[in-house]
This record gives structure tokens, C-alpha cells and sequence, in this order.
């Protein structure tokens, strides 16, 4: 007499092997500067600034604006959207890029620009998004810089704008050349109506936007070890024919250098920017 039955095919139903499988993707991150291995979560936690080295992760814009505001925030002109005026392709056409840059981070172009408080003071923040086809200048993100500084005119507060850009986005040509000119003119408007300008530099701060406005606050401040210059490294080196010094166009070559007035890590950037304010206008 049999003392156990067993039930007909009850060994053969096997588990899927994608149900067997550990789901570890993306809960991990490998520090750029250090090589460590960070937890996904404690990178967040820590406004993604490495806690072995103190790297400085990129921020999204969005990210960025919670870091600064004290709550809610209220974003100005987020429907404004390229035309695609030259109608560009180069591997793949531009309308297609813009297409794909919109779905993936739901943002319809490279800048947000935001109005809300920063430790009860109101401010006005434009913040750059460098996942939006490197963080480019085209013609939607310069008009919605220079609303950004009208805004801060018309209702009298302070500006800060949040650089993180590979430059001019080539893609608009002449256009977006001119956007430099656009912006600048609107901060000589912000200067006469005597109200103070915040530029902050981040990983990267490079080509037109750092010709342009990226140097024009009354402070201007960066993140450590933020890349900041126009031309690349690579290009001055071949141009001059000269070994650059370590250290070249980082943010803390350009404070010892004169180029920066400060030089302020992430999780003190919200009371610096506080401070500064208070001195500025009060």
C-alpha cells in the first residue's frame, strides 16, 4: 500500500524563468567619479550626490525645482513647442528627436520655467533639462527664458536660472544663435529694474548658454565639479597644441581663476541662494 499519492504532473509545472529571476534593474548606480556601487534610493535621498565622494549626479529640471522651492510651484508657458523651422536631419530628423525627447521626460522642450517660494521669499526659476536633447538652446527655450525674466520684472522678484546645456541646439541654426542676444537684452532689462540675477552653473554648462546668460548673474555660482567652458577641452588642446592643467574648466579652476563667485555644494545650495537673496534685496 502506497503511503503518498502523487498528484499526475504536479512536478512538471515549472515556474516561468523571468518570475524565477531576481529583479535588481536600475536599483543600482555606479558612481561616475568613485566606481562605487550606490543604492538607487539613498542616491535620491541624497539630492544624487554621491555619499562615498560627494560626485554631483545630474539633476532633472523638475528635480531641481523641488529641491529649491519650498512646495508648490506653479510652471509658466509649458505648452510652447519648436516648429522645426529648417526642417533638419542629420542621422535622424529633428521633428522626430523632439518627438521622442517629449515622450520620454513629458516636457516639450529643454526648460521649464517656474514661480514659487524659496524659504518664503518669491521667486521667479528658470531650470534647464539636459536629457531634453542635451539640454540645447533653440528658440522655445530662449523665448521661455526671456518670459521667464519679464515675469520676474513684472511682478518683482528675483531670478535664478539653472544652466545644464550642451550649447545652442544646432538643429535651428541662425535661430537659435539669436537667442543669446534675446536673453541677454532681457537681463540688461532685469539689471535697470534692479532686481537681482542668480546664475547657477551645473554638469555641463558649455557653448552658447555659457556665452550667454550662464555668465551674466550678479552671482554666479556652480556645483563642484560642474564642466563649464565654451569650446571642449579636446578642441582647445588641438587648437593650441598645448596639454591643458588639470583640472581645466571645472568649476573650482574657474573660481580660483575669477569666473565664479562661488563654488557650493548641492545640499547647501537652497540657503546660500537665500542668503544671497536677502543681501541683495533687503
Amino acid at each position: 500500500m502506497a503511503w503518498f499519492k502523487r498528484e499526475k504532473g504536479s512536478f512538471d509545472q515549472t515556474t516561468p524563468p523571468e518570475e524565477r529571476r531576481v529583479r535588481t534593474e536600475g536599483l543600482w548606480v555606479k558612481c561616475e567619479a568613485c566606481r562605487g556601487i550606490v543604492f538607487r534610493k539613498n542616491l535620491e535621498e541624497n539630492l544624487h550626490v554621491c555619499p562615498k565622494c560627494q560626485h554631483h549626479f545630474k539633476m532633472g529640471a523638475r528635480k531641481r525645482l523641488e529641491m529649491l522651492f519650498d512646495g508648490r510651484w506653479t510652471e509658466h508657458d509649458a505648452g510652447m513647442t519648436s516648429t522645426d523651422p529648417l526642417k533638419f536631419v542629420d542621422t535622424k530628423a529633428y521633428a522626430t528627436r523632439l518627438k521622442d525627447a517629449r515622450k520620454k521626460l513629458g516636457m516639450n522642450d529643454a526648460l521649464i520655467t517656474a514661480e514659487g517660494r524659496l524659504d518664503g521669499r518669491g521667486v521667479v526659476c528658470c531650470a534647464m533639462e539636459f536629457g531634453f536633447i542635451g539640454g540645447s538652446m533653440g528658440a522655445v527655450v530662449g523665448e521661455k527664458a526671456a518670459r521667464g525674466i519679464e515675469l520676474a520684472i513684472e511682478t518683482r522678484q528675483p531670478l535664478i536660472i539653472v544652466s545644464c546645456s550642451g550649447g545652442a541646439r544646432m538643429m535651428e541654426g541662425t535661430i537659435s544663435l539669436m537667442q543669446l542676444a534675446k536673453v541677454a537684452a532681457a537681463l540688461g532689462r532685469l539689471d535697470e529694474a534692479r532686481l537681482p540675477f542668480i546664475s547657477l552653473l551645473t554638469d555641463p554648462t558649455t557653448g552658447g548658454v555659457t556665452a550667454s546668460f550662464a555668465m551674466l548673474g550678479d552671482l554666479n555660482i556652480a556645483e563642484p565639479g560642474a564642466l563649464i567652458g565654451f569650446a571642449g577641452p579636446r578642441v582647445i588642446e588641438q587648437t593650441i597644441r598645448q596639454k591643458l592643467p588639470d583640472g581645466f574648466q571645472r568649476s573650482e579652476f574657474l573660481l580660483e581663476h575669477g569666473f565664479l563667485d562661488a563654488v557650493v555644494h548641492r545640499k547647501d545650495l537652497k540657503a546660500y541662494i537665500s542668503n544671497a537673496f536677502a543681501l541683495l534685496m533687503d
